[in-house]
């Protein structure tokens, strides 16, 4: 028997105004369902996770995950996936709402310690604010003290759980309330203030983090006989730049700038020229352990600037396949990387064609 988290994530979004639905808008570089699947994959805590859309999702892009078609409403998404895992021995199942991105492994860890004694575990806030009630024209004050504002991921029991939207024909806001409704037990924890819910396109602005600049600078003489690699692309040109790798300046420039933004050091302290290991190595595999690095300490990229100093080849012509190869390598929307082409108008070694140039700029978001 293992657990299993059910990501929720076929709303319509009717509250958000927008064209596109809510857990599909992009945060931090990737659609808000995102934010949650990753946590709970890091969490290693689940050995199967179901992702109920309505929206067409890939499965090759996110690791050992099911995707399944959602309902009309929350409760028929729900017991879609219950149905879905009826005979996949399942004990607990934790149900999240993808407009929750900030999940933490804490409260999750939190859940599962509850879990062991009991078989139904919801965390909750309370409330901060007074609250007053209306029924039939009459405004009634309520006790805050008594106020339970309830969080998501709600843990069950996956019979019991089963069991109860098997008999269910009413419509349901959320699965506290139909064990509510059947009289059943529920563990009320404290939850995470942290783990609020999107709702509205202003709530994104509560979404805060810090933000950190860098800049990278590379330049490498041109030489004969050698392939031209610039942002991961081999380009056709009757040189190559001269290094210790291949010579991406482009590349080179990023990976000072990420590193320079996470206040880590740089490219030479990573990969020095001395050592025989890292001799021709392409500079996309130089990229890789640092976006590992950007990704462990929570880092996101909100943008890059470019500066590509040649007399040839010309970006204009090289731009649109740097720039894709750029937004595979790093994983975010072509839209938050620009590449601008400048020459040094002849002077010096660049202006003679014996060298090439770059400089970037990133911005990152903690």
């Amino acid at each position: 028997m293992s657990d299993c988290f059910i990501l929720l994530s076929a709303g319509k979004s009717k509250r958000f105004k927008s064209k596109i639905n809510k857990q599909f808008i992009t945060y931090k570089n990737k659609p808000l369902f995102e934010h949650a699947l990753k946590i709970a994959q890091d969490s290693k805590l689940f050995k199967r996770i179901v992702v109920v859309s309505n929206k067409k999702i890939k499965k090759k892009n996110y690791k050992n995950i099911d995707v399944i078609k959602g309902g009309t409403e929350r409760h028929n998404s729900t017991q879609k996936a219950l149905g879905f895992l009826k005979n996949k021995k399942i004990e607990n199942v934790y149900i999240h709402d993808a407009a929750r991105p900030n999940l933490s492994i804490n409260l999750l860890m939190k859940l599962k310690n509850n879990l062991k004694k009991n078989r139904a575990v919801v965390p909750y806030l309370n409330s901060e604010n007074s609250v007053k009630y209306k029924n039939n024209n009459k405004i009634n004050n309520l006790d805050r003290d008594k106020i339970l504002l309830t969080q998501t991921p709600q843990c069950f029991n996956f019979s019991e759980l089963f069991n109860l939207y098997k008999n269910n024909k009413k419509k349901i806001t959320d699965e506290a309330s139909l064990y509510i409704n059947n009289n059943k037990k529920i563990k009320f924890i404290l939850g995470d203030k942290n783990n609020f819910k999107i709702t509205t396109l202003d709530d994104l602005k509560y979404l805060k983090s810090e933000t950190y600049y860098g800049i990278g600078f590379d330049i490498h003489r041109l030489i004969k006989n050698k392939k031209l690699y610039l942002g991961g692309v081999k380009i056709p040109f009757h040189s190559g730049l001269k290094g210790h790798s291949d010579g991406d300046v482009i590349l080179h420039a990023i990976i000072d700038a990420l590193l320079g933004a996470m206040r880590k050091s740089d490219i030479g302290t990573l990969y020095p020229s001395n050592l025989t290991k890292f001799k021709n190595i392409r500079s996309k595999n130089m990229l890789t352990p640092v976006l590992k690095l950007l990704y462990n300490n929570n880092f996101s990229i909100n943008n890059i600037d470019i500066n590509l100093i040649c007399e040839n080849p010309k970006v204009s012509i090289i731009r649109n396949k740097i720039i894709k190869s750029l937004s595979d390598l790093l994983s975010i929307n072509r839209n938050l990387i620009n590449l601008k082409g400048k020459t040094a108008e002849k002077l010096g070694i660049i202006g003679k064609e014996q060298a090439i140039a770059c400089e970037v700029v990133c911005s990152l978001s903690k």
